[in-house]
């Protein structure tokens, strides 16, 4: 029934998935909550290719159906297609109980008939389908065209099909370090990340760890800030990279309730020289100037962390123009020959490259020295973490001279 709620209110309501599950798994025991996750997120990021499954072997559009027999369809397609030892009984069963509960009786001889199909047909008709071409993938792993063109521009199709089955799998669990001993597996890469069987609630509350990818902990490692540095981190919400960060920190933030949880984040993890600003970053207060460094780690189409964020790709959009301003600006906070970090969890050339490109300024050769194992295969000057390859988070990186 949580996952169910879910995919109502994601698709019917536009709620974010990992809101609308905070809610809906409310009162679960651990096993239940994580068995509702996975079924939630796994419908959600399947739903373009469940929904083919629905209209070919149902043979009715999904758009004319009722929400809530489009939600149970969705959850027993995906529960069919994709998850081993779900007995198909149960999955038909189940899926049909959920409409009879909301009241549809007229729709549940339907919603029987056509799951009942599904579990004849889902099998061979997944594996009928094909990705030999960006279309036929963006069908086949659920994506909206737009990103597996994207991707197969980017990587090429070999990387493109590895990237998309990557990101369809659950994200790995990473935390940040703070302070103290926990238990799990330092990352061999990236200081102070380390991989977990799960979340420790009581060493989170008590900010002893912060939940943060490895890529998102190297995007705040390579900004180099040392004490006695003032440092500007521009768009700084939820508050991970800014508490990364030695010297004077100045966090932006434009939006006030996230500026809040911002503050949250800092007082939790022991980090009292942050000091928090609300405003839009490419109109800063005239006192915010002569910083030593920045970290600009800009809003983007998020295609670098669609594991974690199962709704994402269905709301995705690239922010070129908004990030260009952003560094533009940040430069014009830093004292001569500062140094800005710009960051994106993307993978997309038109959020990353191009940016730093279109900014003019001129690139840090030395970053990509210092990392060699994430060095970008394209443009070698520049740090690319890749799900399919590192295992981490998609994260673009670059280090800049401001002039």
């Amino acid at each position: 029934m949580a996952a169910f709620q879910v995919l109502l209110r994601v698709f019917e309501d536009g709620a974010y998935a990992d809101h609308a599950l905070r809610s809906a798994v409310h009162g679960l025991d651990a096993r239940d909550r994580a068995l509702a996750q996975r079924l939630a997120y796994g419908s959600v990021q399947r739903v373009r290719t469940l929904d083919h499954a629905i209209e070919t072997l149902g043979r009715r559009p999904v758009a004319r159906l009722d929400a809530p027999v489009r939600a149970a369809l969705r959850l027993g397609a995906y529960q069919l297609g994709y998850l081993d030892g779900v007995p198909r009984y149960a999955a038909v069963s189940e899926s049909v109980e959920l409409v009879r509960v909301r009241g549809l009786e007229r729709a549940v001889k339907f919603t029987n008939a056509v799951l009942r199909r599904l579990a004849d047909g889902i099998e061979e008709l997944l594996a009928s389908l094909r990705d030999e071409t960006a279309a036929e993938a963006a069908l086949t792993y659920s994506y909206p065209d737009w990103i597996a063109e994207t991707w197969w521009r980017d990587l090429g199709p070999d990387d493109a099909r590895a990237l998309m089955r990557a990101q369809n799998e659950p994200a790995a669990m990473v935390v940040r370090v703070v302070r103290g001993a926990i238990e799990g597996t330092p990352d061999p890469i990236v200081p102070g990340a380390w991989h977990v069987e799960r979340i420790d609630e009581r060493a989170l509350e008590e900010g002893r760890i912060w939940p943060q990818s490895a890529a998102s902990q190297l995007a705040g490692i390579v900004v180099g800030a040392e004490e006695g540095e003032r440092v500007l981190d521009l768009c700084a919400a939820p508050g991970g990279k800014a508490t990364m960060l030695a010297g004077d920190v100045v966090a932006v933030e434009v939006n006030v309730a996230r500026a809040r949880e911002l503050e949250s984040t800092a007082r939790r993890l022991g980090a009292d020289h942050v000091r928090v600003v609300i405003a839009d970053g490419r109109c800063l207060p005239a006192s915010l100037t002569g910083f030593d460094r920045a970290l600009v780690d800009a809003p983007c189409s998020g295609l670098g962390v669609l594991d974690r964020r199962p709704d994402l790709r269905w709301r995705a959009e690239p922010l070129p123009e908004l990030q260009l301003e952003l560094l533009r600006a940040a430069a014009e906070r830093l004292r001569p020959g500062g140094t800005i970090v710009y960051s994106v969890c993307t993978i997309n050339a038109e959020e990353s490259e191009a940016v730093v490109d279109a900014s003019g300024f001129e690139v840090d050769p030395t970053l990509a020295e210092e990392w060699p194992m994430y060095r970008h295969r394209g443009r070698p000057e520049f740090l690319q973490t890749l799900p399919h390859l590192h295992g981490t988070a998609g994260f673009f990186v670059a280090r800049l001279i401001a002039p």
